[in-house]
């Protein structure tokens, strides 16, 4: 694509198309779009509209696709093309930096995101001269352009946040620290001075303002690693500016919204954070500066009030002092009485309280409010910041601060009873105080794992929580029923079975209360509950004492994706996964009815999937129904193909990307059940399956070769017949595979299932042709990974058509080869085969080679004959060589770039791992003995002397071992 008004005119035009809201326009735009990015000067074409464009949607538009395209495509991954051309890569990096500074901050923002994705790529080796550029930036005295600079670096060394320790990772920071701590000082003062001149210009302080919490993010990013030298030296300046900035008061600087923080805030909740890290992390360098911030935060917590836009900055102070109690030096400062009740009334109780801020989110964005509470991601929560300061204290004054509070707790519900109608709330902060006195430790799997012993959980749930539960009015008081829900779901491991039995109907009722987050707590509970372990390991709640409540259970759970806000609700489709896993063949006469109302949803959210998780548990879901019910009847296989197919064919014809991989697994599992034949239906999908358009696809991979070889299995017989035209875009997908060291292996079990379920005459004609493909791989790029793999298939080649066509085959290729392969890859390599099944399948073709082959007996190969049985005893006996080549440690971990689905396995989809062999070899060592006997008879006398002058003295013994075990002997 040159660069021409004409191109220009046309992606203006595309672009505009992509921003309809009619998916008629906007999918065709979109798809070429994606067509025509692979073309080189595509992203400068981009980059030259957001500069010069008169229209600023279209400007816009260019720089969201600019950095869209960056992220799927800057990364270079091995084994695949390179999608940008080094003509443009160096084009944009030359271009870049100045384009975003000089951009307005809408344009800015995205490519300074886009900076950052290539700078976590190509800085600092390919892209020397980025840091400096940015520097001398600083010195325009442009804040515009300045901020456009931090906010950048911020975007670059945010990730130094939570990257592991390497040498790399040093020199790089090191470099960033030359380069970037000195200027980033000089700015910060120099930006102070400029706050006092123009402390009456609202304007310049709002940029001024930015710049500082910049500035005090990229300070949190330079010193998370370890304390570097220079901040240590400059320690002074830091913390006595941000000390100066944290007890500043602007008028100017405050808002009237009540929602948004503002700046001074913004600023203010980041040096708070900084002071934590420096506190948690370098104590003894922060020691004389503690508490003159102790006394600071201290006083911004006493002094600021409860809006909502304070929360940020009163949760980062609450868990700075939080982060200071637990350490045993600072101990001193909290000892006293006085201090710590002032603590929890002036600080816990009033950050506790249930705000009408609160309230209006549980009512109106509930999903907000499940994410913050539930999920834990309510860090910069008020009442998660006070829980883990109650926490904190616990850890030196446990008795203490446990009595301050049981007063509260006892006046708050003595409160509540005078009036539950006026005074709920109240109820409401006691149950949060109880949960966070009583929880010391916590994980996603058990719930609280560890109690304080000062509360009696049990008793407080029996007076307060199960009186909640029991009403008859499930809509009253919705907010204290998601508290006795959640104390019900995080004290599961406390409490004793009987009472969560109890719970269990009183649950299933709540799934029909009308507030979103009622019954979706209700969903969760009951979800965590079924996942729960008894003894034995066994579920603790079993499917028998379920029974009184199976029908209540499935109806309003089916019912509760109806009520409003909840049509897409992943806790209730995880909770229907789950119960079908508990309940098991109770489900079976639901199923009928169930099946229709799950590919109903399934129709619904193919149209525009934008819940992964509750997508995810949908599909589970349908697999447990198929598996469960065709468990009990395999003949229902065909009705639930019935009920699916047509919906797997919409999604697979509107090429739904982030549900192929989910239909493909299901779509396997349905075949697997078949007997041996395909019907008619699967075979006419068929040939789609082998479009390069699917393969390019990463998350396509597993799923589609696990598709391929459940038709080769079912019907390799019918393939070849009805559809041999295939067979060479069959071995194509091979071919794809096994050049990608990511995707080898996958290549290998198709590989593996075209050996052993297609016919032999259907592929002798591209067997020499698979063999080369093999060995052109081993030689540009020989993996443990593939050498693995590589010895699996050879010897199921030789367990299949024999020991004498496996060396035919190779000697065929080259003269000589199978010795050396024999030499090279199979006797020093055998020990390195994992799995039960893989290391079968090499004994028996080994044992094959050793006692089938007449090449082996009267050849040079008979040379290798001892070593190769010495191999096969080894991995019979030795322990497993895990050892992997230092340069290959992280070949399997594929990083799929932004934007490609990334394979999510179906848990209940899962395969049954198959045997080749089964049982037709019960012990391989039995049959290397009965094999051996056999050798002996044919040609007595030859073997044992080959065991006498070659073959170690433990390897011996553990032969004798087999044919005694075996009660042959050799002649």
């Amino acid at each position: 694509m040159e660069l021409n008004d004409a191109n220009l005119q046309t992606l203006t035009e595309f672009l505009r198309k992509t921003l309809d809201p009619d998916p008629a326009v906007r999918r065709p735009a979109e798809k070429f779009l994606e067509t025509v990015e692979g073309n080189q000067n595509y992203p400068l074409l981009l980059l030259t509209l957001l500069e010069k464009s008169q229209d600023t949607v279209i400007r816009v538009c260019a720089a969201v696709t600019f950095k869209n395209y960056i992220k799927r495509n800057w990364r270079i991954i091995e084994d695949e093309p390179n999608k940008i051309s080094d003509a443009d890569r160096t084009a944009i990096k030359a271009n870049i930096v100045n384009l975003m500074l000089s951009s307005p901050e809408q344009i800015q923002k995205q490519l300074s995101d886009a900076i950052s994705i290539i700078g976590r790529e190509d800085f600092p080796q390919k892209w020397p001269d980025l840091l400096t550029e940015m520097v001398t930036r600083f010195r325009s005295g442009d804040f515009h352009i300045i901020n456009g600079v931090l906010r950048t670096a911020h975007s670059l060394f945010k990730r130094y946040r939570h990257e592991f320790k390497s040498n790399e990772l040093w020199t790089e920071i090191k470099l960033v620290l030359d380069t970037f701590a000195l200027p980033l000082t000089e700015l910060f003062k120099a930006t102070i001075e400029l706050c006092q001149t123009h402390s009456n210009d609202v304007n310049a302080l709002k940029v001024l303002f930015s710049s500082l919490t910049l500035i005090s993010k990229l300070f949190y990013s330079l010193n998370f690693q370890d304390l570097p030298e220079f901040f240590e030296d400059n320690m002074e300046t830091w913390m006595t500016n941000f000390h100066g900035l944290l007890t500043l008061d602007n008028k100017l600087l405050q808002t009237d919204d009540e929602e948004e923080t503002g700046l001074l805030e913004l600023l203010k909740s980041q040096i708070c954070d900084n002071a934590a890290l420096y506190a948690q992390k370098y104590d003894e360098e922060f020691q004389p500066y503690l508490p003159r911030f102790v006394t600071a935060i201290w006083n911004l917590l006493v002094s600021t009030g409860q809006g909502v836009k304070y929360d940020l900055l009163v949760s980062n102070a609450i868990q700075f002092l939080a982060s200071v109690c637990e350490r045993p030096h600072y101990k001193h400062l909290f000892e006293d009485q006085n201090t710590l009740t002032s603590i929890c009334e002036k600080v816990i109780v009033p950050n506790m309280e249930f705000r009408s801020a609160d309230e209006e989110a549980f009512e109106d964005n509930s999903e907000e409010y499940i994410r913050r509470d539930l999920e834990g991601s309510d860090i910069d929560t008020r009442r998660r910041a006070a829980c883990d300061l109650v926490r904190g204290l616990c850890k030196f004054f446990e008795g203490p601060v446990t009595s301050i509070f049981s007063g509260y707790v006892n006046s708050m519900l003595a409160e509540y009873a005078k009036n539950p109608r006026e005074n709920w709330k109240h109820k409401d902060a006691a149950i949060y105080l109880v949960t966070s006195l009583a929880s010391k430790a916590q994980t996603q799997k058990h719930g609280i794992t560890q109690a304080n012993e000062l509360v009696n959980l049990t008793e407080f749930f029996v007076n307060h929580i199960l009186p909640d539960l029991k009403s008859p009015n499930v809509n009253e008081f919705p907010v204290l029923k998601a508290d006795a829900i959640k104390y019900v779901m995080i004290f599961r491991s406390q409490l004793p079975k009987e009472l969560l039995l109890q719970a269990v109907p009183l649950l299933i009722t709540h799934l029909q209360a009308e507030s979103t987050v009622e019954h979706t707590y209700a969903a969760h509970a009951l979800e965590r509950l079924f996942t729960m372990r008894g003894p034995n390991n066994a579920t603790l709640i079993t499917a028998a004492e379920m029974a009184p409540f199976t029908e209540q259970l499935l109806t309003n759970l089916f019912k509760a994706l109806a009520l409003p806000g909840s049509a897409e609700n992943e806790y209730i489709m995880k909770a229907i996964m789950r119960s079908f896993s508990l309940l098991q063949e109770a489900i079976v006469p639901y199923v009928p009815s169930l099946i229709g109302q799950l590919t109903l949803k399934l129709l619904q959210v193919s149209k525009n999937p934008s819940k992964p998780h509750f997508n995810h548990y949908l599909f589970e879901s349908l697999c447990l129904s198929v598996r469960i019910t065709c468990k009990a009847n395999p003949t229902t296989v065909s009705s639930f193909e019935e009920a699916l197919f047509p919906v797997f064919t919409e999604i697979l014809q509107n090429d739904v990307q982030e549900f192929l991989p989910y239909v493909f697994q299901v779509m396997s599992l349905l075949l697997e059940i078949h007997s041996n034949s395909i019907p008619a239906s699967y075979m006419a999908l068929f040939p789609h399956l082998l479009q390069p358009v699917l393969w390019e696809r990463t998350g396509n991979i597993p799923p589609l070769v696990r598709l391929l070889q459940a038709y080769l299995e079912k019907g390799g017989a019918s393939i070849a017949a009805s559809a041999a035209d295939k067979i060479p875009g069959l071995l194509g997908v091979f071919q794809k595979l096994i050049a990608s060291k990511a995707n080898d292996h996958q290549g290998f079990y198709l590989l593996n299932s075209i050996i052993e379920h297609m016919p032999p005459e259907s592929i002798t004609q591209y067997r020499k042709q698979i063999f080369i493909l093999l060995f052109q791989r081993l030689q540009s790029s020989k993996t443990t990974k593939f050498i693995k793999s590589f010895l699996v298939f050879v010897n199921l080649y030789c367990v299949k058509y024999g020991a004498i066509a496996l060396q035919e085959i190779f000697d065929s290729i080259q003269p000589k080869m199978f010795g050396m392969v024999l030499e090279k890859i199979i006797i020093p390599e055998v020990q390195k085969v994992s799995g039960a099944v893989e290391k079968k399948i090499c004994a028996v073709g080994i044992t094959k080679i050793l006692s089938e082959c007449p090449a082996m007996m009267d050849t040079e190969y008979t040379k290798l004959w001892t070593p190769l049985l010495q191999a096969l005893i080894g991995l019979f006996e030795l322990p497993e060589d895990d050892s992997i080549p230092d340069d290959e440690h992280f070949i399997d971990i594929e990083d799929t770039p932004g934007y490609q689905t990334a394979f999510s396995q179906l848990a209940f989809a899962g395969k049954k791992e198959h045997d080749p062999i089964g049982d037709a070899v019960g012990n391989p060592k039995i049959l290397l003995a009965q094999s051996l006997h056999k050798l002996s008879t044919a040609c007595p006398g030859r073997v044992p002397s080959m065991l006498s002058t070659s073959l170690n003295a433990e390897a011996l013994r553990f032969l004798q071992g087999y044919l005694q075990a075996a009660s042959v002997q050799l002649l």
